[in-house]
């Protein structure tokens, strides 16, 4: 009875000390907030950070002004601000939502975007639109620190107008707008955004043609991955001296040339993991050590080509093709695998538009490089034939009507380069393709288009080296007799050795 007594007291004295400390902890909580200097980012309608969302590029011109010199803190308080300002009002018009917009812009300011949702509100209109690039220089900065001029020149932009759901247009502008903000409770708002009636022409990327397209011609190759780690290259089997040995192989069958595929979202998206760049660089050395060159396709399983998001795809391209665009072992850039396969389920004008943007950034950033789409089938391969600088096709229809797919194509392309870019034949004998294929039908298949691709002298890159144990479910799906097949394309066997084909691709004996 004592010693329950004891343990009661003690369970009482426990509790009373719990109870104070947390009421200790709550109320030093609450003197710590009402001392702190409330976060920037809290008081705004910022759920998610807006780098994330949205990252045009920007590049200032001048920095003198008649005012105040300009301090590097505020520049970069003025561009944030302003980026946001911009991404609040595409967003407003494409929900028809007020929403943040008294984050960004002042009272005035705010009067004409209202009238201009209520007005699209009672006709049922809805804008997408995203800006590319900004060029602001800057005019005015007054000796307070409070106002701001500047003229954005050259704003690239791009917009799809809808009525309810139904896409009515899309078009791409450049507009040149004349910028005053206000610093506002510590935040720069936009007080007036006036656009300007002349523009500055568009300058125009210089590229030599010819020069570009000598390196497409003499292509022969093949698609790559490494035998044990199919569709991860750069991840954590990623083995020197095993792609080393590879290369090896594929530079002695007398080829000249690899394709490789950067995964959007492996590779960190529009901020790229530097460790990425450092594997696709040593993969590059790799190749040069090897005397190949080399195609980078970069977007592989990508397909959200909506418009909000295209700042990010673009910083995604420009960090990779600056990166590399000196290598010596660079042959060009493939902007997207199989971009068509996306048109059902995004819609084709959506699709060809990012596709037409991205052609043209990545012509600018590298002048020295071709740059192709890779097309599922010959007859997609028509679309923006004009754009690209060779035209790409792939092929896994039957070799017998290879020719007549080709001449078509080929017509149409005019004088435009055709590279066959990707084709092949799976040796898989199983129940899965109905115990159809064999090395001999492989090899077969092989001995006959070879025949064509060497009379017609058509730039090739076959697809593929190796045979895989596995494929990921996430390339193909679960379906087995979509995997198993998938397995076997490759001309040499799970353990290395070479395949019936191999002869038929050994461009290093015929020579």
């Amino acid at each position: 009875m004592k010693l329950n007594k004891i343990f009661y007291r003690i369970f009482l004295l426990a509790s009373f000390i719990g109870v104070n400390a947390l009421v200790i902890f709550g109320v030093s909580s609450v003197l710590s907030y009402l001392n702190t200097g409330a976060d920037r980012s809290s008081m705004l309608h910022r759920e998610v950070e807006m780098e994330a969302v949205y990252l045009p590029k920007v590049e200032w011109g001048s920095l003198e002004n008649p005012g105040r010199p300009m301090e590097k803190p505020t520049l970069q308080d003025i561009e944030k601000d302003y980026l946001s300002a911009w991404h609040v009002r595409n967003m407003a018009f494409m929900n028809n939502d007020r929403y943040g917009l008294s984050d960004y812009y002042t009272d005035s300011a705010r009067v004409r975007l209202y009238e201009q949702i209520d007005l699209n509100l009672r006709q049922g209109n809805w804008f997408k639109n995203t800006t590319l690039e900004h060029h602001p220089e800057l005019d005015f900065y007054s000796e307070d620190g409070t106002l701001v001029v500047f003229t954005d020149h050259n704003v690239s932009s791009y917009q799809e107008v809808y009525k309810k759901e139904e896409l009515l247009f899309q078009h791409d502008e450049r507009k040149s707008y004349q910028v005053l903000m206000l610093l506002e409770d510590g935040f720069w708002r936009i007080r007036h955004l006036k656009e300007l009636p002349k523009v500055s022409p568009k300058q125009i990327t210089v590229r030599n043609l010819d020069s570009l397209l000598q390196k497409v011609a003499p292509m022969k190759g093949v698609n790559y991955y490494p035998r044990d780690s199919p569709w991860a290259t750069f991840g954590p089997k990623f083995n020197n001296s095993i792609i080393n040995n590879d290369f090896g192989v594929i530079r002695k069958m007398g080829l000249n040339t690899i394709r490789i595929f950067v995964q959007y979202e492996d590779f960190g998206a529009a901020s790229i993991v530097p460790k990425k760049i450092e594997l696709l660089r040593k993969t590059l050395y790799l190749a040069a050590a090897n005397d190949l060159k080399v195609v980078i396709t970069l977007f592989d399983f990508y397909g959200d080509y909506d418009i909000p998001n295209w700042t990010l795809t673009h910083r995604h391209a420009e960090t990779l093709v600056k990166a590399l665009k000196e290598h010596p072992a660079l042959l060009g850039w493939d902007i997207k695998n199989e971009p068509d396969l996306d048109f059902d389920s995004r819609g084709e004008q959506r699709v060809t538009a990012w596709l037409r943007e991205m052609l043209v950034a990545v012509q600018k950033w590298d002048s020295l490089h071709p740059v192709t789409i890779g097309w599922s089938s010959p007859e997609a391969a028509t679309i923006l034939a004009n754009e690209v600088d060779y035209i790409s096709f792939h092929y896994y229809r039957k070799v017998d009507e290879f020719e007549d797919a080709y001449k078509l194509l080929k017509k149409a392309a005019g004088s435009k380069p055709l590279v066959l870019q990707e084709y092949g034949f799976s040796s898989y004998d199983g129940i899965w393709n109905a115990y159809l294929g064999s090395e001999d039908t492989q090899a077969a298949y092989y001995e006959e288009i070879q025949g064509i691709l060497d009379r017609e002298q058509l730039p090739f890159l076959f697809w593929g080296l190796h045979d895989f144990k596995e494929i990921p479910t996430e390339v193909v799906g679960r379906l087995p007799w979509r995997k198993a097949r998938q397995q076997y394309f490759g001309i040499l066997d799970i353990d290395g050795n070479p395949k019936e084909a191999y002869p038929f691709l050994n461009y290093g004996k015929k020579n």
